[in-house]
């Protein structure tokens, strides 16, 4: 049930884009939003993505000007010279694909109208610019999904968030066999093909529809490429992003799970996420992921000359239709910690495309 935005006196306040003397007071409100328990703060916020008892969720959220890209949009609601509201978007102007990363908002009994504004404000900016496909993950608490969905959003999935704590993870890495015995090998762009099969077999055909995928977004893997989409994608800062496929025993020639790591380049949790078909256990994959992120740290702080730091764990999401991917990993020593609602808003009409259809003789 959605509820209707109750009508109040008119705010004073205004959205704009937020500036370089903002940094101060937009850190600190951030900083506020995800302290271990943000209501005690008197903010409101996403929910994304932990409990401060696991990992430091501020260190997720932290706004250094190194980690902006130049086309991220800052907006912020200002109302008597102080900033109420945060709004953080990152856009991806290769698929043109706009994410809502923070929405934050001072509790004084106004809260939910500023993040309305904000949305609003943002939504309006970025369909300016061209934007064509909005994406939010957030808790389904604190009318987060109602918000959103008033401004268009449509829900079409959930994750769950999953933490391996460091000394698991080094466990389970060290008891990693040989990967040829499993057909594990790291993906090439040649697999992009195969990739997508993959995806199709392991998603719902509307879930497939909406997020689009083409062949040309599975060749890019590496860097910082964000297929498959999670919602830590968008949070979370990789030095390294690999990529690896477990292909089907012979005479298959398929793929039956992909695995994508990301060593963290701030102080972050490193990332894991993995696509099976849902008849297939990827255990071993899973292994091998966890090994292949323990020995890239281990390489990173070698070469500089530093302690290998092991405090940081792996995280991973699984969405629900993915099951039982998710006891797989509670098996290697994963925890669920929390569960996200993903919404998506398309700024364009779906077209059928142009088909030639047999001749019907009359």
């Amino acid at each position: 049930m959605i509820v209707a935005r109750r009508a109040g006196p008119p705010r004073t306040g205004r959205v704009r884009a937020a500036r370089l003397t903002d940094l101060a007071a937009v850190g600190e409100l951030s900083r506020q939003a995800h302290s271990p328990d943000p209501e005690s703060a008197g903010i409101r916020t996403l929910g994304l993505p932990v409990g401060g008892s696991h990992i430091s969720v501020f260190s997720l959220f932290r706004l250094p000007l190194g980690a902006l890209q130049p086309s991220d949009q800052l907006y912020v609601y200002e109302e008597q010279g102080r900033v109420d509201g945060l709004a953080r978007v990152e856009h991806d102007s290769v698929r043109d694909e706009w994410t809502i990363v923070e929405l934050d908002a001072i509790d004084n009994g106004t809260a939910g109208d500023i993040r309305f504004r904000l949305v609003q404000h943002l939504l309006k900016d970025a369909s300016k610019r061209g934007g064509y496909r909005f994406h939010v993950s957030c808790t389904d608490e604190s009318g987060n999904v109602e918000l959103f969905m008033q401004a268009g959003f449509a829900r079409y999935g959930e994750e769950r968030i999953l933490y391996c704590a460091p000394d698991k993870a080094l466990t389970t890495a060290a008891g990693q066999s040989d990967p040829a015995e499993h057909g594990i090998r790291p993906v090439a762009p040649i697999d992009a093909l195969q990739l997508d099969r993959l995806y199709r077999k392991a998603t719902p055909a509307p879930v497939a529809r909406l997020e689009e995928y083409r062949l040309k977004d599975w060749e890019r893997q590496g860097g910082s490429w964000r297929v498959p989409r999670s919602s830590l994608k968008p949070i979370l800062r990789f030095a390294d992003v690999e990529g690896f496929v477990q292909q089907e025993p012979p005479p298959g020639d398929g793929f039956v799970a992909f695995c994508q790591i990301g060593v963290a380049k701030e102080e972050q949790p490193h990332y894991l996420r993995v696509i099976t078909r849902p008849e297939h256990d990827p255990t071993a994959l899973i292994d091998y992921g966890l090994s292949a992120i323990a020995e890239r740290t281990r390489a990173r702080w070698v070469d500089r000359a530093r302690p290998q730091r092991t405090d940081r764990g792996v995280i991973s999401a699984v969405r629900t239709y993915e099951a039982p991917l998710d006891r797989r990993l509670e098996e290697r020593g994963f925890i669920g910690i929390a569960e996200v609602a993903l919404l998506m808003r398309e700024n364009a009409e779906r077209i059928r495309e142009p088909a030639l259809v047999p001749v019907i003789s009359r």
